[in-house]
């Protein structure tokens, strides 16, 4: 599955459209996690606990973005964006969302 963020692939053709899909996921913070990013908010430096939150996400949004994509017999997925959302205090969703396309070759 080819997924890149631009309108076409480059060097292919859009043979056929098959509409949106999308992948999301909802995850909250973790006591231990907020603890250690808190002790690590006093000295500075990366919040290496909610970056790696964020990245398993991201990536978990996209692996459900794609999944859809391939029920829908698609090869690619064209226009893909990420976008966040709170849901709740200590929760967010992220969201992938795409155009799910047939390319020839």
């Amino acid at each position: 599955m080819i997924v890149v963020t631009t309108e076409t692939v480059p060097g292919r053709n859009i043979v056929k459209t098959l509409g949106l899909v999308r992948g999301n996921t909802v995850r909250a913070r973790h006591i231990g996690k907020d603890i250690l990013a808190g002790l690590r908010n006093i000295v500075g430096g990366e919040v290496h606990e909610y970056a790696k939150l964020i990245s398993e996400s991201r990536e978990q949004a996209l692996d459900r973005m794609v999944a859809e994509a391939e029920s829908l017999g698609a090869n690619a997925v064209v226009s893909t964006r990420f976008t966040t959302s709170m849901m709740m205090g200590g929760a967010a969703e992220l969201l992938a969302v795409g155009t799910a396309v047939v390319i020839d070759g």
